[in-house]
């Protein structure tokens, strides 16, 4: 497997179970050795970053360099998520790539009015997905500078 910052810790956010599952499924089929972790919507990410309820011990629950956030989940969607980890100086510099099956524009634009870093479509392919994954993985663990 590829050596790509290790340390870094991937978490995503998405409260389909098929999808947590083919990204896990993709990151190792691209050769990418971050951890990875999941969360099932935005009050679980949340609790996850502020180390609350289940997520209090940093040992079980390591602070992510990367969030992948699908907008559409359960008692706090995606939008909300992202509007509250960027307004907190202490959680902002996490990069936060949307990972969503939305296309819509109205989508794009607010996420991006909010704070993320990039906005991608899930692909419908797994071959898809598991480019995705490379092309993440090289731009945030390799290319460029993250906190």
């Amino acid at each position: 497997m590829r050596k790509t910052r290790e340390s870094i810790v991937i978490l995503m956010a998405d409260d389909d179970e098929d999808d947590r599952l083919m990204a896990k499924e993709a990151l190792e089929e691209a050769r990418i050795c971050n951890e990875m972790r999941f969360v099932e919507d935005g009050v679980e990410l949340l609790d996850y970053l502020k180390r609350r309820g289940q997520y209090a011990d940093p040992e079980k629950s390591p602070f992510p360099g990367l969030i992948l956030l699908d907008l559409n989940m359960p008692r706090m969607d995606g939008r909300e998520a992202l509007k509250e980890i960027k307004s907190d100086p202490e959680l902002r510099r996490i990069p936060v790539v949307v990972l969503t099956t939305s296309k819509a524009e109205e989508d794009i634009l607010k996420t991006y009015d909010l704070g993320v870093n990039s906005f991608i479509t899930k692909p419908v392919t797994f071959e898809g997905l598991v480019q995705v994954m490379k092309t993440l993985a090289e731009y945030w663990f390799e290319i460029v500078s993250i906190p």
